[in-house]
């Protein structure tokens, strides 16, 4: 499936995707940072640390990897630059990630009342499936879970992003699910989690409408 892309500059694109790197970055780093639920792959990749006492950052990376594989999998064939983008999306989101975090665990935000807190998490999520919705039109670079997100929701669901996203939640769930049974102990799930589950996809879609509305889905490859 593939839409006609509405006439940007590059300037224009590049500025779309440093917004959302940065939106996608703090995004996540605000729900790090208030502990209330980890987006449905944090928290596997947080619950794979915990059971096999590996450090996270290490977790992500191969989980990352994997995802890349099964991308590779479900195209049939290995695109050599859709991989390399993903690599080079992980190295500054990750820094991103981290930096958010550590800079909102230094503000008063995480000592405002509970209900607050919530509020703000559930921002957080509304903000990354803001900004997956961006860069997944732009398609310069995606990170390997958004852009198995992606192949799902263009290859089997006809564009239907809320159908896509949890549907592509289901391998980081199975994941948290054994390492649960495992250990007896469940680690990063929250309501912050439940949200994301339930309605990153439809905030995805609704992005895509309202956020830079004039932006279409660029160079589709599912």
């Amino acid at each position: 499936m593939q839409k006609h892309t509405a006439p940007e500059s590059s300037l224009s694109l590049l500025g779309m995707f440093a917004f959302s790197l940065v939106l996608n970055g703090f995004g996540n780093g605000l729900t790090v940072a208030l502990n209330l639920g980890s987006a449905l792959w944090t928290a596997s990749a947080v619950n794979l640390s915990h059971t096999f006492t590996l450090r996270l950052s290490w977790v992500l990376l191969l989980e990352g990897v994997a995802v890349v594989i099964v991308n590779a999998l479900i195209l049939g064939q290995l695109d050599w630059r859709r991989i390399l983008g993903n690599f080079l999306y992980m190295i500054p989101f990750s820094f991103l990630v981290s930096g958010w975090a550590d800079l909102i665990r230094l503000t008063p935000v995480v000592t405002w009342p509970l209900a607050v807190r919530v509020v703000l998490d559930l921002l957080g999520v509304v903000c990354i499936g803001s900004a997956v919705s961006v860069y997944q039109r732009l398609n310069i670079m995606l990170h390997p879970n958004d852009d198995f997100m992606q192949i799902i929701r263009f290859r089997f669901l006809h564009g239907n992003a809320a159908a896509a996203q949890p549907a592509s939640f289901i391998p980081p769930i199975m994941i948290s699910t054994v390492c649960w049974a495992a250990t007896g102990a469940i680690y990063a799930v929250n309501i912050g989690t439940l949200f994301s589950l339930l309605a990153q996809g439809a905030v995805v879609g609704l992005a895509d409408r309202w956020l830079f509305p004039r932006l279409q889905h660029r160079h589709l490859r599912v």
